[in-house]
């Protein structure tokens, strides 16, 4: 037999082992690093509307489907946005929520409101006042 292959075996190991000491000193480094910071997300905002289902007057029969439409519309518009703010937490800049999505969400309840206004003008029924001013959104959080 050789001798050489017992010092080829202990080379092996020795690799083996330098190569699993840098591995397992950089999963030791990477634990330490990480040991201080929490895992859970930071809150995110919501969007929070006033709401126009309250505000409004009896409506006509015949507007009843397109006004609880509208009212399912603002909802969902509401719902989007807040699915939306969780889940960019922390992406763009500072800017990004404003111009993203409360940008886009100014116009999408106010032309809503604008539709159940509408439906009541079809049917000859006075149009709410004051819906106008509950089109609006805040983010709360």
């Amino acid at each position: 037999m050789s001798r050489a292959l017992p010092a080829f075996h202990r080379r092996r190991v020795m690799i083996v082992g330098a190569v699993g000491g840098t591995v397992l000193s950089d999963v030791v480094v990477l634990g330490a690093a990480y040991a201080g910071q929490s895992t859970a997300k930071a809150a995110a905002p919501t969007v929070s509307c006033p709401s126009v289902n309250g505000a409004l007057p009896a409506v006509p029969a015949q507007s009843q489907a397109e006004v609880t439409r509208n009212l399912a519309l603002l909802d969902t518009q509401i719902t989007e946005a807040n699915n939306r703010l969780a889940g960019t937490v922390g992406q763009g800049g500072p800017n990004f929520v404003n111009n993203a999505i409360r940008g886009p969400l100014k116009d999408k309840p106010s032309s809503t409101v604008d539709r159940i206004n509408l439906a009541f003008s079809r049917q000859g029924a006075t149009a709410p006042t004051g819906l106008n001013a509950l089109a609006g959104c805040a983010l709360s959080g």
